[in-house]
């Protein structure tokens, strides 16, 4: 439904669905698409581009009251710890996205929990705000890190939002629950795994990043109504900062695939987001989680 201006009309907010949204807060040069190509130890020396891109997606989600939950590199607000406190004061959720982006299955059980503590130390400091939710970098929790959820009740976090319950060439966990589940059972934690549609009986990624670039916004306004439709359940989209920002730097000695991968609608993908945050009801990842505890299946052995 559309109203005078061309913009989606929202449906009446008592009839929706409040649904996560979600910001993993990384700057350009340190996604998965380009580890092999940019080492650790030149980021230090390349200059960032991530709070310019931060207060676009501020003004964006102030535009129509969204609120979102930030899941930020412990790097990242070590550098720009006036960011930080900017999110927590627009009433956004502070969560973390470990401190340097490393896979969850590069460390043992040891060095990940060195790894979400640095971070979120960082993260509370910088934010003043008391951090309970994790995402993995990547979505790298899977069956070989079933330690991983562990650690992460051990130190009390609340929930994590680190699992893609499909199968990909850069993540994964197809056997993984589609929706919210208990992966301890001994523990309150909760993990909300990001957002998969069905379709002739498989499940398609639809929870946003570079999926939500490239293909047409209709999909992802047909995947959101299934799941709020027809699971009667949120739908948990994501996005980074780096891509609403076509002015970026290109790395034209990058892989084709990965150039491919993070490059593709830059331009676009502002305008895509506006139209999302206008059709559908947003809220925090902690909220969600609250909520979805409650419906929570236990993951099976």
């Amino acid at each position: 439904m559309m109203d005078m201006s061309g913009h989606p009309q929202a449906a009446p907010a008592q009839a929706r669905i409040v649904n996560g949204l979600s910001v993993d807060v990384e700057d350009w040069f340190q996604v998965g698409a380009f580890e092999k190509v940019i080492a650790r130890e030149e980021w230090d020396s390349i200059k960032t581009r991530v709070e310019n891109n931060i207060d676009r997606i501020l003004d964006l989600f102030a535009e129509v009251d969204a609120k979102a939950t930030f899941f930020s590199l412990g790097w990242v607000a070590k550098r720009h710890p006036a960011m930080m406190r900017k999110i927590a004061d627009a009433g956004h959720e502070i969560a973390s996205h470990g401190y340097d982006h490393a896979r969850v299955f590069t460390f043992d059980r040891k060095q990940f929990g060195e790894d979400i503590a640095l971070a979120r130390k960082i993260l509370e400091d910088t934010s003043g705000k008391r951090v309970t939710g994790y995402r993995a970098p990547s979505f790298s929790i899977d069956k070989r890190t079933p330690w991983a959820f562990m650690e992460l009740a051990e130190q009390g976090y609340a929930y994590s939002s680190s699992v893609a319950p499909i199968a990909h060439d850069h993540y994964g966990w197809p056997e993984a629950p589609r929706f919210a589940f208990r992966p301890l059972p001994w523990s309150e934690l909760v993990e909300i795994p990001v957002t998969t549609a069905m379709f002739g009986g498989k499940r398609m990624a639809a929870g946003g990043g570079g999926f939500f670039r490239v293909l047409p916004y209709g999909f992802s306004r047909w995947a959101i109504r299934q799941v709020n439709n027809r699971d009667e359940r949120p739908a948990v989209f994501y996005f980074h900062p780096w891509e609403i920002d076509p002015e970026q730097p290109r790395l034209n000695h990058a892989p084709m695939r990965s150039r491919l991968r993070h490059y593709t609608n830059l331009d676009r993908m502002a305008d895509k987001l506006r139209a999302l945050v206008r059709e559908f009801a947003w809220g925090r990842m902690d909220v969600i989680a609250h909520r979805e505890a409650q419906r929570a299946t236990e993951l099976a052995p």
